[in-house]
């Protein structure tokens, strides 16, 4: 693409760069809506939405380095990228709460939280280097645990002051 032509859509590369966190947040939400789609559960949502989350990572191995960056050259991005996801979440946890369906949690703490555990295991597992990792997707084992580790944080439990 020729200079000229790049200025006719971006004023500058902040602007390009914001517009690829953007782009990326975007296809990234709706990879994990996909994946949670007809569930019919929270605990079944969560388990195909963090499945879709890993599957984009992989798909995807800039994603992780291209927020690190936004962090210094376009915070807002950056801002608008967590906010994006964490409102949807928020939202979907709080009708949880309200059915019952999971323990009474504040849902954008919970929110935030899960999105902790997908993002630090994502990046741990399938972004650092590992000469044994012969593949991007994260390993069963993993998965399994951080599933573990969501369900025994959602799962309501009985009041043992009853």
């Amino acid at each position: 693409m020729a200079l000229g032509t790049f200025y006719l859509y971006f004023p500058g590369k902040l602007e390009l760069f914001t517009e690829v966190v953007i782009d990326l947040n975007r296809q990234l939400r709706m990879a994990m809506s996909e994946g949670s789609k007809g569930a019919t559960t929270r605990l079944e949502a969560e388990r195909g939405g963090f499945r879709a989350y890993f599957d984009f990572i992989a798909r995807n191995p800039a994603v992780y380095p291209i927020i690190r960056e936004a962090w210094f050259v376009a915070p807002d991005a950056l801002h608008l990228h967590y906010e994006r996801i964490q409102a949807g979440y928020t939202e979907a946890l709080a009708d949880a709460v309200e059915e019952g369906e999971i323990a009474p949690v504040d849902p954008e703490v919970a929110a935030w939280a899960l999105m902790g555990i997908g993002e630090m295991v994502g990046m741990r597992y399938q972004s650092w280097p590992d000469p044994d990792r012969t593949t991007a997707q994260i390993p069963d084992d993993v998965f399994e645990a951080c599933m573990t580790i969501i369900t025994n944080a959602l799962t309501p439990r009985k009041d043992t002051h009853e």
